[in-house]
């Protein structure tokens, strides 16, 4: 695996994370009357979704494992290799699911949802980057 790819992903990772806490709204009526704090949140939640499916594809890579057929995938073989723990490995499947739709069905998006991964499911990813730099520490 390639250090500096993977360091700047999770740089990029967590400035996401970080626009998106803080921009959190307090409730959702906030969020769902505001176009703009959507705007904020959806962006920095996909991107942070797409850098997660990138580095876990960059891992898979590294072990020389087939890539996957699809973004979810990849979060299921790092758990079968062991990297991931099959919960973490359920939870970001759910996020590309939330990305997916942000992307090609941005009209559809419940902001109910939206408001929850803002609040309370941020530490996935951070739980998901950890992990990945874990892959770095030295033995």
């Amino acid at each position: 695996m390639d250090r500096l790819i993977v360091e700047r992903k999770l740089d990029s990772l967590q400035r996401c994370l970080a626009r998106v806490a803080s921009r959190r709204p307090p409730d959702v009526e906030t969020l769902e009357a505001d176009l703009d704090l959507q705007d904020v949140l959806v962006l920095n939640l996909s991107r942070a979704v797409q850098i997660c499916v990138d580095l876990a594809a960059h891992l898979l890579s590294g072990l020389s494992l087939p890539p996957p057929e699809t973004m979810g995938a990849a979060f299921d073989r790092l758990a079968q290799a062991g990297i991931l723990d099959t919960d973490l490995s359920l939870r970001m499947k759910k996020a590309v699911g939330f990305r997916n739709i942000a992307v090609h069905a941005y009209d559809t998006i419940d902001w109910h949802i939206v408001f929850a991964i803002a609040t309370e499911r941020l530490v996935d990813f951070e739980q998901f980057a950890r992990t990945v730099a874990s892959r770095f520490d030295p033995a």
